[in-house]
């Protein structure tokens, strides 16, 4: 029988008047059950840094057309805000090799449980709109969710490689129930209803809000949350306010940072992915103890896709193993 236990930062919400504690506090990784006992942290930081140590880690490129060709494409990480999974240490006292265990494009160290990354089958199971209605095969699951046409369905192709597993639309709202797709017949992926989208009725706003937040609360087999948000455009307070909720309920997440390639050149004022990125990064350790981990991607060159899955493999496998 499986051990039902989640894994990844349960992110401690802090009361927006309280003092950030110190960065020796920030735990990176907390087990608890479904009963929502709390352990002690299975990850124990031995390496040393010196103070506010960073690493430069490369994005990878997106297609030649969106290049700013006079910048160099990486993110400036502080070594305390990265994503350590269980069982690993980092080495002593050197950021250069810490950074060669950095998943590019994320803030993500690998592990050792990434066997099992790729994907070689996939398969639409069914669709439900009451969380005791999903699949009750037991198998560890990961749910997409995001603001309408941020590119869930798009990333969700991507990740299998087919064109049309799951029907992409430009019309926001197109997913409207839990969709879940067997991947491996071993995990699933699952495609929620997209929050925001002002044009859908109240009341079925309200149900899909009703709904998916019952699946995140009493899905036993949900192993993290996959939340998008669009690093094309700055920062959006319903994100925010999404990523709070999940924290507060002590929901596991990973930040998916999607469009990636859509590339703005800064002599017309607008930013590039990797600014807002940094940018949702400092508006989110405002609420929160422990940096989320995150991955930037790109549904049109495939950016992140293989961060994805090894990301996926190593919580996939450790969560089946304990």
């Amino acid at each position: 029988m499986l051990l039902h236990c989640r894994i990844l930062p349960r992110f401690l919400f802090l009361n927006p008047t309280s003092n950030p504690p110190p960065p020796s506090l920030y735990a990176h990784l907390l087990l608890l059950t479904n009963k929502k006992t709390a352990f002690a942290s299975p990850f124990s930081h031995s390496a040393s840094f010196a103070p506010r140590s960073h690493i430069a880690v490369p994005v990878s490129a997106p297609s030649e057309s969106f290049l700013d060709t006079d910048e160099d494409h990486q993110i400036q990480i502080p070594l305390e805000k990265l994503f350590v999974p269980p069982e690993v240490e980092l080495p002593e006292g050197s950021a250069s090799a810490v950074l060669g265990r950095v998943l590019k494009g994320s803030n993500i160290v690998l592990g050792p449980y990434t066997r099992d990354a790729q994907v070689t089958t996939a398969e639409f199971v069914k669709s439900s709109v009451r969380t005791e209605d999903c699949p009750a095969d037991g198998i560890p699951e990961f749910a997409l969710v995001g603001r309408s046409n941020v590119g869930k369905s798009s990333l969700l192709n991507s990740l299998v490689r087919r064109k049309r597993l799951a029907l992409t639309s430009k019309k926001p709202g197109k997913t409207q129930c839990i969709n879940h797709f067997r991947i491996n017949d071993s995990w699933y992926l699952v495609d929620l209803p997209g929050y925001g989208y002002a044009a859908a009725p109240h009341e079925v706003r309200t149900n899909w809000e009703k709904f998916t937040k019952d699946y995140f609360l009493n899905r036993e087999t949900l192993v993290s949350v996959l939340l998008l948000i669009d690093a094309s455009i700055p920062a959006k307070k319903i994100d925010l306010e999404y990523a709070s909720w999940l924290g507060q309920n002590q929901i596991p997440m990973t930040l998916i940072f999607t469009k990636c390639d859509k590339r703005k050149k800064k002599r017309n004022g607008g930013k590039r992915p990797e600014e807002n990125v940094e940018d949702f990064q400092n508006l989110i350790r405002e609420f929160f103890q422990a940096a989320p981990p995150w991955i930037m991607t790109s549904s049109v060159t495939n950016q992140g896709r293989d961060e994805i899955l090894l990301h996926i493999a190593q919580l996939r496998n450790y969560w089946l193993k304990h």
